[in-house]
């Protein structure tokens, strides 16, 4: 019983190893079956597709980049603002960098 699922689950997992891939045409199409809205589905599909040749990467990298980009330059611009902010206060005051 055990060899069986262990073949099955190995046929599975080389059937569907591109799946990831088409991932994208599956919220469209839930929408398209789901509500009938084919305007709605179409325009999902479009700019999803769009955004993918535009960029290069898939929905989910850009919002990855986002998400993570996002945060180390929020710091990054921070760091810069606070260091210039207190050079300059330093040079004001004439005193020199410890």
């Amino acid at each position: 019983m055990i060899v069986k699922k262990i073949i099955t689950g190995l046929f599975l997992l080389t059937l569907l190893n591109s799946c990831a891939q088409n991932i994208a045409v599956l919220g469209p199409a839930y929408t398209l079956a789901s509500t009938g809205n084919i305007y709605q589905a179409g325009f999902t599909f479009g700019t999803d597709r769009a955004i993918t040749q535009l960029t290069g990467k898939s929905t989910s990298e850009n919002v990855k980049q986002l998400l993570t980009s996002n945060e180390q330059d929020q710091d990054t611009e921070f760091f810069r603002l606070v260091k210039n902010n207190i050079e300059q206060t330093r040079k004001k005051l004439n005193l020199a960098n410890p």
